[in-house]
């Protein structure tokens, strides 16, 4: 079965957003290959922007870039329900929302904890446009509250977001 464009950009994001294992590494002209097949050019230059930065700093520079953005910090991680820690009573909640939102599309989240972005990403590429849109709308006041910190922590990342963001409109658009 053919991916549309929406689920190759939240793929490809997603798979952007894992740790630069080896495995990543070696993924890396996979990854190029397959953004080339994107037909809309706002992605394929982001993914080719984003690459390139990538490579220019190598496996221990980007590495260490990761790892003080997602690992190290509350202000710039990948679980979006952590991105208030006033009430933990409200990020409980809204972590079994997440696992709601898995389990109501038919699918499982084993390894990660359901409110990972990269997660929810691959689940919105998993599902038919109307679904995904549901699923990206939910998702979309977090994401932009992220995008507004990695902006604010000069992460090039950001970009990846603007490319979710720009699917979420798309998706919301055609299926409102």
């Amino acid at each position: 079965m053919e991916m549309e464009d929406y689920q190759k950009v939240l793929m490809l994001t997603s798979h952007l957003f894992e740790y630069p294992d080896a495995a990543w590494w070696q993924e890396l002209p996979d990854c190029r290959r397959a953004f080339r097949e994107i037909e809309a050019q706002q992605p394929v230059s982001v993914f080719e922007d984003f690459l390139a930065f990538v490579e220019e700093n190598g496996a221990k520079e980007y590495e260490d870039l990761y790892v003080r953005s997602f690992d190290f910090s509350q202000n710039t991680n990948l679980y979006l329900t952590t991105q208030e820690r006033t009430d933990f009573g409200k990020q409980s909640e809204e972590m079994h929302h997440y696992k709601e939102l898995f389990l109501r599309n038919g699918l499982d989240v084993e390894k990660q904890l359901p409110d990972y972005l990269p997660a929810l990403l691959e689940l919105a590429a998993s599902l038919p446009a109307e679904k995904a849109a549901q699923v990206l709308t939910q998702i979309k006041p977090r994401v932009e509250l992220l995008r507004t910190r990695f902006i604010d922590a000069k992460l090039p990342h950001a970009f990846l977001l603007d490319l979710v963001l720009t699917e979420t409109a798309g998706l919301e658009a055609n299926h409102a």
